[in-house]
């Protein structure tokens, strides 16, 4: 199913500035949003935007979207959420002064965040989570001719079969990060092959 009018999706936690255009859902950030969970920083945050869409047992979500990064850790992508201590979000995080790919893994209660740079630009880059059981397959694109790249495989608890998917942007640093999500499809797994 490809969602281009972003209808039957969902808020948790809206941002204060939205608009849909020519198909792009734009928003811009509320203050101080993230999600987070106790590792390392030892505080806990899930005020985060997230658009949102149920789907049950294994699937393949992918979105393309730009943003103005300008403050530290301003970040946007693809979420998945089974409550406020289970869930993964990756995408682009600004962080050092540049556009790293980051994901983070939630699970009981603890989160892990894992980050590489990515080339200067500004232009598109391209998420895509497959669900397979127990992993969580992240992979990334920087323009439509490219090949997929791996980001990560990682751990999601298989009995958390039940699960909301979609995009999110926050900005755990100030408010107002603009950010364009161009589409969001969802579909059957791909594929099990990771090379």
């Amino acid at each position: 199913m490809t969602i281009g009018n972003w209808n039957g999706m969902s808020w948790f936690n809206p941002p204060p500035l939205l608009e849909i255009a020519a198909g792009d859902l734009r928003l811009a950030t509320g203050d101080r949003t993230d999600f987070w969970q106790r590792t390392y920083y030892g505080f806990r945050r899930d005020n985060g935007h997230f658009l949102h869409r149920r789907r049950d047992g294994d699937f393949t979500m992918e979105t393309a979207f730009t943003g103005r990064y300008e403050a530290l850790y301003d970040q946007a992508g693809l979420m998945l959420r089974h409550d406020a201590e289970n869930w993964m979000k990756c995408g682009v995080e600004f962080t050092d002064g540049c556009r790293h790919f980051s994901t983070v893994v939630t699970v009981a209660g603890r989160s892990d965040w894992s980050a590489f740079a990515l080339p200067d630009g500004n232009g598109p880059v391209e998420a895509r989570v497959t669900r397979l059981a127990d992993a969580l397959f992240v992979q990334y694109r920087l323009s439509e001719p490219d090949t997929w790249k791996m980001a990560r495989l990682g751990y999601f608890p298989p009995e958390l079969k039940s699960l909301e998917v979609g995009v999110t942007a926050c900005s755990p640093q100030r408010a107002g990060f603009e950010v364009t999500f161009h589409r969001f499809v969802l579909t059957d797994p791909l594929s099990r092959d990771i090379h």
